[in-house]
């Protein structure tokens, strides 16, 4: 008889930062579809609210607080989505940028990981899943800050995988260019940096994609409920591509 591994998430309780919106929230709501306990936090509140309770932790000035309620709730699933966006080129960025940039998608990203890990270790099981992105595969012209911070995302997923192995998985997904709200910001600093006009970057992007569109969030949603549930329980120490095969790896 076939071992069909569950994707219900009945019973467990999972967190997942920068849920107010875009793939954050998709994930939240897949989630809770699921039967998870979902708890959820950003800046501010949410225009919906998913799951048991949301908290408007700011990562950059509350980050002791946001490990301290990540442990006190105990989680089975720690989705670590939240991060900011910019632009400029290596001669441009200023250190400034540098320093916002690496505080949520490096510093809280890996703070919240450790709290995680470690209740995560006492109860003996559970599943993190960091986001990073096509661009920590990759260095790009105008990104150059956010590419490094992506690609320290990767190199944290692994060896937080090798050190949590065998109670606790760690992965990261690498979403595309997934249609979202933010993509207008992103659209509009193309625009400036390149002299394109409004809306024509994500035309462009989206039609470079080898599949021929933009994702969606509820591409990296189920990928996400895929590594939080049964169906991945022999994957650790991995980065899954959602990305319509834009990045190529061996």
């Amino acid at each position: 008889m076939i071992d069909a591994a569950p994707t219900d998430l009945t019973c467990k309780t999972c967190i997942v930062t920068g849920a107010n919106g875009g793939i954050g929230l998709s994930i939240a709501e897949h989630f809770a579809a699921l039967g998870a306990r979902v708890l959820t936090t950003d800046l501010g509140k949410p225009d919906r609210q998913v799951g048991e309770t949301h908290r408007p932790f700011d990562l950059m000035n509350d980050l002791d607080a946001a490990c301290d309620w990540v442990r006190a709730e105990k989680p089975d699933v720690l989705v670590n989505n939240a991060a900011v966006f910019d632009m400029g080129s290596v001669l441009q960025a200023d250190l400034a940028q540098y320093d916002r940039l690496f505080a949520v998608n490096v510093r809280a990203m890996f703070a919240l990981m450790q709290a995680a890990g470690q209740v995560m270790m006492e109860m003996g099981r559970g599943s993190i899943i960091n986001m990073a992105s096509q661009a920590g595969h990759r260095g790009e012209a105008l990104v150059a800050h956010y590419c490094a911070t992506k690609a320290a995302v990767i190199s944290y997923t692994q060896s937080a995988a090798l050190a949590l192995a065998p109670k606790v998985r760690v992965n990261a997904i690498s979403p595309g260019v997934i249609e979202t709200p933010m993509w207008k910001e992103v659209d509009a600093l193309f625009a400036k940096f390149e002299g394109k006009e409004p809306g024509q970057k994500k035309r462009e992007v989206g039609a470079a994609v080898p599949l021929g569109y933009m994702g969606a969030p509820s591409d990296v949603a189920r990928a996400a409920v895929f590594l939080a549930s049964d169906q991945s329980a022999y994957i650790t120490a991995q980065t899954l591509s959602v990305d319509g095969g834009n990045v190529l790896r061996m």
